[in-house]
């Protein structure tokens, strides 16, 4: 019986980078498959333009690797990321799969627990977060949407190229969560566990908070090698790839 999910992140999935491709589609064929569940928390993709370019055949070839573990009844649940924060139901319907917010909260084996992205956390860094405001504005994303596609392309390859600059001026610690950020999220949902990824420095934390030991795990990201983390009843492990 599959009576485990697996969680991954921050994969930016994108034809550039061939081998992280090869990586994950062999990660569906071998590992997802065996799972009850599969759990993306954001940037599946580099970037995503909108879901009317979901026929462009490299996006097609991904909505068709995982519609094929669905398929094969893993349930797929889908969390937007920063880089694709337009992901919509249609890619998920194409996937098998259904979208989720950031955050949810679910019952996994008995233990409760909150997943997100992640982004939310680096309450540090004051401009990602004035931007991220600007990106999930609903007015915003329509009128984005209502562009042809080769703007939208264009603009947010402006956008990915504007954030690489900006980081090389940041420190690593505004550009991580904020450990008051990650009290105040623990506390409002009742002390659970927290998964997340957007950090790309995968490890388990624990914080007490209020006196309650609170479990914190960090997904890595998929640029060099790639990684999930799997949950099941007796606990959770983290995988490399």
């Amino acid at each position: 019986m599959k009576m485990h999910s697996i969680f991954i992140s921050d994969l930016h999935l994108s034809p550039e980078r061939p081998r992280i491709v090869e990586t994950f589609l062999a990660f569906l064929a071998e590992t997802a498959v065996g799972a009850e569940r599969l759990y993306v928390l954001g940037d599946l993709f580099e970037y995503w333009v909108g879901d009317d370019d979901q026929d462009e055949p490299f996006n097609a070839s991904i909505s068709a690797a995982l519609a094929a573990v669905s398929g094969r009844g893993v349930a797929i649940r889908l969390m937007q990321g920063n880089r694709d924060v337009l992901l919509g139901r249609e890619f998920a319907r194409r996937c098998g799969a259904e979208l989720f917010a950031d955050p949810t909260v679910l019952d996994l084996y008995g233990s409760k627990t909150l997943l997100m992205h992640g982004d939310t956390l680096c309450t540090d860094d004051v401009d990602y977060q004035k931007f991220r405001a600007y990106a999930h504005d609903p007015a915003e994303q329509r009128r984005f949407l209502a562009q042809p596609l080769s703007e939208r392309r264009k603009r947010i390859l402006g956008f990915r190229a504007q954030s690489e600059q900006a980081k090389e001026l940041k420190s690593a610690e505004i550009m991580d969560v904020a450990p008051s950020a990650v009290e105040d999220v623990l506390r409002a949902h009742a002390y659970q566990r927290l998964i997340h990824g957007h950090t790309h420095r995968p490890a388990r934390h624990v914080h007490v908070v209020d006196g309650h030991p609170c479990e914190r795990w960090v997904l890595p990201d998929w640029y060099e090698r790639g990684g999930y983390l799997r949950c099941e009843a007796t606990g959770s492990t983290a995988v490399t790839l």
